[in-house]
């Protein structure tokens, strides 16, 4: 009896976070629902619908020192931001793209900041960008994508980036004093021959958030990153700059399919693989930097699902996110998982665009008391959900 009353309760719970709504009280709710049956969780959000989508494509023009021409390069879509906050201002490091380039257009990182965390100025030009530098190779022509941020101890910033030359994505790490100049040190795993030129996407460095700031922080003496799209693996590095992944035997893989099995990435260790039947059935993907708490390691992650073999209610292709807790000294253990998402497209601007039915979390900040979570839409734009602490 015991078993059913449990299993029921969760189908209640399920069934309350898939039915489609526009009706705001119903959506808190299901969002207080979902946070009393996740209590480590870092929830409730809300979309903040009256003011988003908080970025949109912009008018900025930049030369462009490869092709050497005025590019608009943030005219066709800005999405999937990075966050820090510093001196009372949100500082926002987004993905902005243009028309031009390879496959779909050339990626920059553009820079923008806010004193409330809704209305955005920005700057004119890009702060990091394929130049006509060693890291050309990797980033030409697709360019830097999905920005990710932490800092470290002395408040030196660590940005996790994707580089993209067309054909193979890989992770890239830069530091910066300022937000404004960056120094490029190329892909994370460089010093790893095995895993140089994998594709490779994603890091969201374990950090300790406080006072409003990302702090990446050691466990057992060596920081760790989560990474990847398909799945989630694992990294590890004693200076944030150069990256090991962690490895297993094949066995233990043994389950799961082998779409990445090149290159030795069946022997990398799986931290969170995709389920069947539920959301996340296709991929999952990192988000903001995950948060080290007491209660364990809070990874907020994106999904893909695809209806044949996984939520039959999700419009096909749809990316919602998700939360899973690992145990603080170890990263690789999940302690839970939830069962559905928090966040889904539900707005026009979230259902169509670049990449329609999108909802893709990655800047997380703690802000005048509350958090603010900032995401892609569509792959077009940036909208952000707000939870009241604690």
């Amino acid at each position: 009896m015991k078993t059913f009353a449990i299993f029921f309760a969760a189908l209640l719970l399920f069934t309350a976070c898939n039915v489609g709504t526009t009706d705001t009280a119903a959506q808190a709710a299901n969002m207080d629902t979902l946070a009393t049956a996740y209590p480590w969780a870092l929830l409730p959000f809300n979309k903040a619908d009256s003011s988003n989508p908080v970025m949109q494509p912009g008018t900025n023009v930049f030369y462009c020192p490869i092709t050497q021409k005025e590019i608009g390069w943030e005219a066709k879509n800005v999405f999937n931001p990075a966050i820090v906050v510093r001196n009372d201002t949100v500082f926002m490091l987004y993905r902005a793209q243009d028309s031009v380039g390879k496959p779909a257009g050339t990626s920059r990182i553009g820079f923008a900041w806010s004193v409330d965390g809704i209305h955005f100025n920005r700057m004119a030009a890009p702060v990091l960008y394929p130049d006509n530098d060693v890291f050309k190779t990797y980033e030409w022509q697709g360019g830097c994508e999905d920005p990710r941020i932490v800092e470290d101890s002395t408040g030196l910033y660590y940005l996790t980036y994707t580089a993209y030359d067309g054909n193979t994505a890989r992770l890239m790490i830069a530091t910066s004093k300022d937000l404004l100049q960056w120094r490029k040190y190329g892909p994370v795993f460089g010093s790893d021959s095995t895993y140089k030129n994998i594709w490779s996407k994603s890091g969201a460095i374990v950090s300790t958030y406080t006072n409003g700031k990302i702090v990446a922080t050691k466990i057992n003496g060596q920081y760790w990153m989560y990474w990847g799209d398909k799945y989630i693996w694992a990294a590890t590095s004693t200076d944030l700059i150069h990256w090991h992944p962690v490895t297993t035997n094949q066995t233990e893989n043994a389950g799961y399919d082998s779409i990445y099995a090149a290159a030795n990435i069946s022997r990398l260790k799986i931290a969170v693989p995709t389920r069947k039947t539920f959301f996340d059935a296709d991929l999952v993907e990192s988000g903001p930097p995950a948060l080290l708490t007491d209660k364990g390691i809070v990874l907020l992650y994106n999904s893909r699902n695809i209806k044949t073999i996984g939520d039959t209610t999700l419009p096909e292709g749809t990316y919602a996110a998700s939360q899973v807790l690992f145990d603080k000294q170890n990263p690789l253990a999940i302690i839970s998982r939830m069962n559905t998402y928090f966040i889904k497209p539900q707005q026009p601007y979230e259902l169509t665009g670049e990449v329609n039915n999108v909802c893709f979390i990655e800047g997380l900040a703690q802000f005048k008391n509350k958090w603010f979570l900032y995401y892609g839409t569509a792959d077009s734009r940036i909208a952000v959900a707000i939870k009241n602490t604690p």
